[in-house]
């Protein structure tokens, strides 16, 4: 995938030239967005489930908040980056995969698993039952847990990435966390590599 194929993809709406950043925004994106790569490879590879297509994929995002960083004004960086990461994988996904996205999270195709929680910690560690527990979910709940669990981020957070309100996000969690009888706390800094 060649970087002069992206700045054709949104057209020309925001002028000439708007792929390159002059070098105190190029200073200001290298320090406010890069540290966050980790964190954009992590939800792509979470949504798609795929190690190939979320490397694309982060990558594809990481050029689209390359060429539309003039159009970010302070804030939260890491949400906003996320933001994008998210809306560049629906939309692989909606190419790519449509029938994901047509999964609605539902108790009757997600039961309860029967093992107890102290099975399931004997069986593996947090990590592991993470996994397990988040490749039988449709990608919007996985998102909202995987930006929750792995990436620590607030609800507030979150329904800024997804735009779904707030109350929706804590629903969503909780409904998504009931289907895991286990509790699913990890702590953040753990989950800063890339590995799965």
């Amino acid at each position: 995938m060649g970087m002069q194929a992206v700045p054709s993809m949104s057209g020309s709406d925001q002028g000439k030239g708007s792929d390159v950043l002059d070098p105190q925004d190029r200073a200001r994106f290298e320090q406010l967005v890069l540290p966050h790569l980790d964190a954009a490879f992590n939800l792509a590879r979470w949504l798609l489930r795929s190690r190939a297509d979320s490397e694309d994929v982060a990558q594809e995002a990481m050029l689209r908040a390359f060429r539309f960083f003039r159009g970010f004004h302070g804030g939260d960086a890491r949400a906003w980056l996320l933001q994008i990461v998210r809306n560049t994988c629906y939309t692989w996904l909606e190419k790519n995969r449509p029938v994901e996205l047509m999964t609605e999270f539902d108790e009757e195709l997600h039961p309860q698993p029967s093992a107890s929680p102290e099975a399931l910690a004997i069986e593996g560690n947090n990590r592991e039952r993470l996994t397990r527990a988040l490749e039988t979910l449709p990608p919007r709940f996985r998102e909202v847990l995987v930006l929750r669990e792995l990436e620590g981020c607030s609800y507030k957070e979150i329904a800024s990435i997804t735009a779904i309100p707030i109350g929706t996000v804590m629903s969503a969690l909780a409904r998504a966390a009931s289907v895991f009888s286990a509790p699913l706390r990890i702590a953040p800094a753990q989950e800063a590599s890339r590995e799965l």
